[in-house]
């Protein structure tokens, strides 16, 4: 069988991809990011010997060194619900004056204080201790919406 003609039936003229894109299982991910690991292993040449794009190898990569590829951990488990409102008050120089022990709406006892802004206008707010971790998974939702 010609090769070139199967190739050429998924791809334009201008050598786009046409079909559709191919969906790898978390298990065949940490296959192959695992594969570039061995010493001497070029992550071109395991992404060419899978027909994957290089840069999908890296990206992969960058899941695994994150713990974002572990196949027995299902999308979602760690999660726990957030709610992201909009501010109920603008800042202004005297918000923030106000020093962080006399906050209002502080839970007692914690010692420590997250706001991330995001650029449409809405903050999470975190107290107390942070699972890394999780938070990250938040954000790489949060990111990708």
């Amino acid at each position: 069988m010609d090769t070139s003609a199967a190739e050429s039936a998924d791809v334009d003229s201008l050598g786009r991809r046409t079909g559709p894109r191919r969906q790898h299982t978390i298990e065949e991910k940490l296959r192959i990011v695992l594969e570039t690991h061995v010493r001497g292993a070029s992550v071109a040449t395991v992404a060419h010997r899978h027909n994957v794009n290089p840069n999908q190898v890296f990206a992969w990569r960058q899941l695994y060194r994150r713990g974002l590829l572990d196949p027995k951990a299902a999308p979602g488990d760690a999660m726990l619900p957030v709610k992201v409102g909009t501010p109920t008050m603008l800042p202004s120089e005297r918000a923030q004056s106000v020093s962080p022990s006399n906050a209002v709406g502080r839970p007692r006892g914690s010692c420590r204080r997250i706001e991330i802004k995001l650029s449409n206008g809405h903050s999470i707010v975190l107290y107390g201790r942070v699972d890394a971790e999780g938070l990250s998974r938040v954000i790489d939702l949060l990111v990708q919406r």
